[in-house]
Formats: C-alpha cells, sequence, structure tokens
C-alpha cells in the first residue's frame, strides 16, 4: 500500500515515530511524508526549519515547497507536489491540516486533475462546533464532499463533524503516540534529591504551559486544602501564568511546597514524570479565544497523561474535552474547575496506596496496548485497509 501523509506537524523527527512504525508493519507498505521545505512553528523556537529529504527504503520524508511559512490555514505547496504525486501515485492521501484547510482542497484538487484515485483523508484535533462564512463555508464543503475518511483526534471532534453532515467513516485517535521505549518506568533518586524531594513526600506533578485555561489556579486551591498531608508541587513547563501562581501559593501558606522546573527537552521529561506518585491535567474549558472560524478551547487530548501512563504513574484528570475519553477507568476524573472535587481524588490517592498503584499499572497497560507509536501505526493501518 502507497500512502502519503503531508503536515507542518512532521518537521520535527521525533513526531514521525508512527509514520515509521506503519511502514514496518506489513511487506509491501511504502510511507512517504510530505513537509514544508520551509517552516516556522512559532513558539518557544521561533525560527525558520529547512526540512531535508530522508530516504529509509520503505520510509521517506519529501520536503515541498510551500507558500506560507508559519500560518496552517494558508500553507499552501509549489507545482513540486504535482511530480511527486504523479511518480508515487498514492493510495492514500492523509492531509493533517483540518476540514477547513487550503492544503487539503490542494491535495484533492491534484488528486482528481492527476487520475490517481487515491482516498482522501484529514487529520483534525478540533472539538468546538463551530459556523463558517463565505468563502471558507465553501472551502470545507469541499473538503468534505470529497473527504473518504477523516482521523479526528477526540470524541468531540467526531461528532461536531456528524453534526456538520459528514456521513463517511471516522476514526478516532490521537496524532501522535508516546515513545514507550523512553518513557518507562525508571527510577531517578539521584535527581530526586537534587530538587530536595524527601522519600517520604507525596509528588504531584503538572507538565504543560502555565496558563490559565490549564486549571492550575484549581489545583493550588485543591493542594493548600491539603496543607496536613506532606506532598510537593513539581511544575515541569512556564508560562505567563507563574508569576500568579507563585503569588497565589505564598497567600496560601504552600509557596515552598512548588517546585518550579522551566522546560527541559523532550527526551528527558521522563525523569521527571518518574518522580512524580501522580500527574494532574486539571484544564477548563474557555472562550476567551477567537479565530477567524471559531471561538474557545477545551482540552483536545493531554498527550502528557499517556506519556504519564507509560511511565507507571497514575493520572487525575478534569472532564475538560477527550480528558476522560483518555484516561477512562485507568486513572481519576473530577468535573473542571471543581476545587473540592479535586481536593478529593488527591486526598485517595495520597491515603490508599494499593489504588495508587493499581491505576498506575491500569494507565501502563493501557497506553502500550493503546498509545504506543506502534498501537497508533496498527490503527492506522486497518482504518486504511478498511477505506481501500
Amino acid at each position: 500500500m502507497r500512502i502519503l501523509i503531508a503536515s507542518h506537524t512532521y518537521i520535527v523527527d521525533l513526531n514521525r515515530e508512527k509514520l515509521r512504525a506503519l511502514a514496518k508493519l506489513e511487506p509491501g507498505i511504502e510511507v512517504t511524508v510530505v513537509v514544508p521545505q520551509r517552516w516556522n512553528p512559532k513558539g518557544v523556537q521561533s525560527q525558520i526549519v529547512e526540512t531535508k529529504f530522508i530516504d529509509e527504503d520503505s520510509f521517506k520524508v519529501v520536503p515541498v515547497s510551500n507558500y506560507s511559512e508559519n500560518n496552517q490555514a494558508l500553507l499552501t505547496f509549489g507545482p513540486d507536489l504535482i511530480s511527486l504525486l504523479r511518480k508515487l501515485k498514492p493510495e492514500i492521501i492523509q492531509v493533517e491540516q483540518g476540514s477547513k484547510a487550503l492544503t487539503y482542497a490542494q491535495f484533492i484538487t491534484f488528486n482528481k486533475l492527476l487520475g490517481i484515485k487515491a482516498k482522501n483523508l484529514f487529520f483534525t484535533w478540533w472539538n468546538l462546533p463551530y459556523e463558517l462564512k463565505f468563502p471558507i463555508s465553501l472551502l470545507e464543503g469541499y473538503n468534505l464532499r470529497n473527504t473518504d475518511g477523516i482521523v479526528a483526534g477526540n470524541k468531540d471532534g467526531e461528532d461536531i463533524l456528524r453534526d456538520r453532515g459528514y456521513k463517511g467513516p471516522i476514526k478516532v485517535m490521537p496524532q501522535l503516540g508516546v515513545d514507550e521505549t523512553l518513557f518507562k518506568p525508571e527510577p531517578q533518586t539521584e535527581l530526586r534529591n537534587s530538587l530536595g524531594i524527601q522519600a517520604d513526600d507525596f509528588v504531584v506533578g503538572f507538565v504543560g504551559r502555565f496558563v490559565e485555561e490549564k486549571g492550575l489556579l484549581t489545583l493550588t486551591k485543591s493542594l493548600a486544602d491539603l496543607q496536613e498531608k506532606n506532598w510537593k508541587w513539581l511544575l515541569l513547563g512556564r508560562g505567563e501564568l507563574q508569576t500568579t501562581l507563585v503569588e497565589t501559593a505564598t497567600a496560601l501558606g504552600i509557596r515552598d511546597r512548588l517546585i518550579f522546573v522551566e522546560s527541559v527537552p523532550h527526551d528527558h521529561v521522563q525523569k521527571y514524570i518518574n518522580l512524580m506518585n501522580t500527574l494532574v491535567l486539571p484544564s477548563e474549558t474557555t472562550y476567551k479565544f477567537k479565530t477567524l472560524t471559531s471561538v474557545g478551547w477545551k482540552e483536545q487530548f493531554g498527550h502528557v497523561l499517556i506519556e504519564a501512563m507509560a511511565c507507571r504513574v497514575p493520572v487525575i484528570g478534569s472532564d475538560s474535552g477527550e480528558i476522560p475519553h483518555v484516561i477512562g477507568d485507568a486513572g481519576l476524573v473530577f468535573p473542571e474547575g471543581n476545587v473540592e472535587e479535586l481536593r478529593n481524588r488527591l486526598m485517595q490517592l495520597m491515603e490508599q496506596k494499593e489504588l495508587t498503584e493499581s491505576l498506575g499499572q491500569k494507565g501502563y497497560e493501557k497506553a502500550m496496548s493503546q498509545y504506543t507509536n506502534k498501537a497508533l501505526a496498527r490503527q492506522l493501518l486497518s482504518f486504511y485497509q478498511e477505506l481501500v
């Protein structure tokens, strides 16, 4: 099976592991990843990335000239895409830029004009209802009419696309898996000592951006209600809310229990997760954010949850977005923004060692069976085979 997958996401080599695994699942599978030749990912690394051609037999990464270097909505590819499509003649084309992407319309059109007859798919994370105006409504309508299958990163995304009239096959699965060779249970005694964490400290962990919608102020208040317990809060990341967090923790008398660690390379994150007795993702839905086509944000997946699960660390999450579906019965869920309920979940793990160990094991088993790159590759191949 000849598979072409296009997205700016795969300029990062670490993000390609699911696709490498896909190429190795069965003989005869060829995976070609199309990425922008030049791209600015913004954020921490705000500089142009020049991507390079990679040839690993059945797995290839092909940079193609592009017309936007930092805007997903406007990303389109140059004429060298036409010659590539003619050469590859893929059976599957998956564009991971969403239902309203110009890029996806471009691939659909070239697929038609060149007579390739590949199945058209797209991936989307979007999980809040939206209304579109002309001409974007026309663009999405064209894309959906010519779609043979969709990969949605969450259940809400599937429901929204059904509401918008799409009746074809949809597979719900995350875009990226967890690397079980990196994220695994592993003692970190030296690191623990260097951070001043004592053997009897119950370590509550958070990994991510320090922003209001991640529910950090709710978690701060919940922990403040547990001052009689012996805990530390390890926060790995950075963000605009850090000053407010420090001020709030100081006012509540728990500042000395907070340990801040600046963002570290992704291949070091697992070391800090392995210090935790639980990882908490207390995200909260917000409607403060506005884009050209939509309003609001709620947790689209929570990738750090499956990383913690792979390290056998029990997880607690709010019921925002996809979090409850990711956790299932392999962790604890509380109503978003509810200080008392989050406090109760933390208390359960602090007081019930058997529950903590049981949930850690359940999470580990779920991560290994459903969320490794190889597990996701198998799900994706099965979906492709149904379509072809």
